[in-house]
């Protein structure tokens, strides 16, 4: 079995709960927390696509 990578799994878990909290805001009707619901979302996966490609070219030079 392969090592878990924390820092990605962390960075799934916070997408996730962004996601969730998009919910929670709509159904609260909270146009605010939406939009920072999804600034977030974006933001975090973002960082993990940007820190994924850096480890990739890391380990092809």
């Amino acid at each position: 079995m392969k090592n878990i990578q924390w820092n990605f799994l962390i960075l799934a878990l916070l997408a996730t709960a962004s996601l969730a909290w998009t919910g929670i805001a709509i159904g609260e009707r909270s146009l605010i927390g939406i939009f920072l619901s999804i600034l977030a979302l974006f933001v975090i996966m973002g960082f993990g696509f940007a820190t994924k490609k850096k480890m990739r070219e890391k380990s092809k030079s």
